[in-house]
């Protein structure tokens, strides 16, 4: 196959947007890495998630609504289509809010957010101690939880399996899947590009680069200065309980096999991906504060991922201007973001272009000579 596209970078981000391409009949090959990558969707947490997004940047509150709305269609396509279960579930989601100021806090924050959209009902509302307890009847709280904010949209999936049925989903469609395939060296090559792999070259006239951080390097050889940083997270993992959190909170939920993720840490900037016993100490406490009874609860495994950050934390796209044809897309939300990865965004790039709604999404937005 002569791909039309080529998506380098195999992860949750790129495989969303190859299985969108495919689906839309466009011949793509989607390189994934190796084992020795620094993986993001091995250590994501699974949230679907809305509230509290897109704080200052409009845009990205309606992008990750606009995802969160397709992404019931999203699973119930590749569920039918590849049969791995993803494990969605829609039921709404909990921040916790440890003292009364806290809560004030996520209240007003929360009502910022809300002004800023300027239209609409909350789809969030601030429960109170009694109200918490009614909403969670198998857990006893711990004394410094004054309640809690619910976010009705949102969700929680099992992002493993969301990658592997991308993967899938591609194939189906009539995509190819590369494993183990390291992109060394981008060139032009008359209206196509040149991808130097150990080896072995490829060519196609449209390349998306998605690979997280290993993608400016990348980018760069096509004319895109995409400024990013490695931001570690590091998760625990219970051993499995009977069920008794119904609902994902952030940093606490339990998954369908019955073990609960606590996290995340959010560490100095840096590619070191090893876990340390001070960040399994200062989950644990928070944890304990939350729902006390998990004190007694075994530990089966802490592990630690790299965030993919730009300097405002918000994603990525453009395509070069001096390279027409490469594009490039880079999020720390995959998960919640992959239904907009897979229609909207790659609707966009099959029509050859990105519409005006992602212009607040380029890099120029950190250049600011330029934008003033």
């Amino acid at each position: 196959m002569r791909p039309d596209i080529v998506v380098i970078g195999g992860g949750t981000v790129g495989a969303a947007i190859a299985y969108g391409l495919a689906r839309r009949q466009e011949k793509v090959l989607l390189l994934d890495g190796d084992d020795g990558d620094f993986r993001a969707a091995r250590a994501n947490f699974g949230l679907v998630w809305l509230q509290g997004k897109g704080l200052g940047m409009p845009a990205y509150q309606a992008l990750t609504r606009d995802s969160i709305a397709l992404w019931r269609g999203l699973a119930d396509q590749l569920e039918a289509e590849t049969a791995i279960d993803l494990a969605y579930e829609q039921n709404g989601g909990l921040a916790f809010c440890l003292g009364e100021d806290a809560y004030e806090k996520r209240k007003l924050d929360l009502l910022r957010l809300h002004n800023q959209r300027g239209d609409g009902e909350p789809d969030w509302e601030m429960l109170d101690r009694p109200a918490l307890e009614k909403l969670l009847p198998k857990v006893t709280l711990g004394p410094d939880v004054a309640g809690a904010s619910f976010g009705r949209r949102d969700g929680h999936a099992n992002p493993l399996r969301l990658l592997a049925a991308l993967h899938a989903g591609v194939l189906r469609h009539g995509g190819a899947l590369r494993h183990r395939a390291q992109v060394q060296r981008i060139e032009r090559a008359g209206n196509d590009f040149r991808l130097m792999l150990d080896g072995e070259t490829l060519v196609a006239p449209r390349i998306v680069i998605a690979a997280g951080l290993g993608s400016p390097d990348l980018a760069r050889q096509v004319g895109l200065d995409v400024p990013l940083r490695p931001e570690r997270g590091q998760v625990l993992v219970t051993e499995p309980l009977a069920p008794f959190l119904p609902l994902p909170a952030s940093g606490l939920r339990q998954t369908g096999e019955g073990t609960v993720m606590i996290g995340a840490t959010k560490d100095a900037p840096g590619f070191d991906v090893s876990t340390t016993g001070e960040a399994a100490a200062r989950l644990s406490r928070k944890t304990v504060q939350i729902v006390p009874a998990l004190a007694k609860v075994g530990l089966v495994r802490q592990w630690a991922g790299l965030r993919i950050m730009t300097p405002d934390s918000y994603p990525i796209y453009a395509q070069s201007q001096s390279h027409p044809g490469a594009f490039v897309a880079l999020c720390h939300s995959g998960v919640t973001l992959a239904a907009f990865h897979a229609e909207d965004l790659a609707s966009a790039i099959a029509a050859g272009g990105l519409p005006e709604r992602f212009s607040p999404f380029h890099q120029s937005r950190f250049d600011v000579p330029q934008a003033a």
